[in-house]
């Protein structure tokens, strides 16, 4: 497990689990972006939020580490094939139309661990795994496009770091499957 966790961390850092992926599929996924408008999620950003749990004490980050470093071994693969648009928050967004079982298993394990932990997190009951493409954004296109095909073995800890031109992702630790 990769783990970059200093000492000097924001007291109540905004944090968040998220598949992670690889330079290939994000490739992939800036040139699907390039179809949509908005503010454009930066390219070392883009990634499918797992569980967001928002401003944590710096005190429970080994807790998070522990959890995953003990949460299943990411291996499977994601077919990213289709564009969609969350109207509300003016979000346009890539995701599947079928998400794997096994995604929906690893959610599942980590907000159970999460509880376990009694760490307070965003535990919405309907899960949509997606990948922003862009803020702000008008409603894509439905066009078709060859499907991505992402083999997401790559689980990791974030901090998200409010900018003025948006927010910022570090990944704190990650782990990676057996692929």
């Amino acid at each position: 497990m990769q783990t970059d966790i200093d000492g000097n961390a924001a007291e109540s850092p905004r944090l968040f689990y998220a598949l992670w992926p690889d330079d290939e599929t994000r490739a992939a996924l800036l040139r699907l972006q390039a179809r949509v408008n908005g503010r454009k999620t930066r390219y070392g950003d883009l990634h499918v939020t797992l569980a967001f749990l928002g401003r944590q004490p710096a005190a429970v980050l080994p807790a998070l580490q522990t959890i995953l470093a003990r949460i299943p071994r990411p291996d499977m693969t994601l077919a990213i094939d289709r564009i969609g648009y969350f109207a509300r928050q003016r979000i346009a967004w890539a995701g599947m139309h079928e998400v794997p079982d096994a995604l929906i298993a690893l959610r599942q394990e980590l907000t159970r661990m999460l509880e376990q932990h009694a760490v307070a997190f965003d535990h919405r009951p309907a899960f949509k795994p997606h990948v922003t493409l862009a803020r702000d954004a008008s409603m894509p296109a439905d066009t078709p496009f060859e499907p991505i095909r992402w083999q997401a073995d790559h689980v990791a800890l974030v901090q998200s770091i409010t900018r003025a031109d948006g927010a910022s992702y570090r990944v704190l630790a990650s782990r990676r499957g057996l692929a």
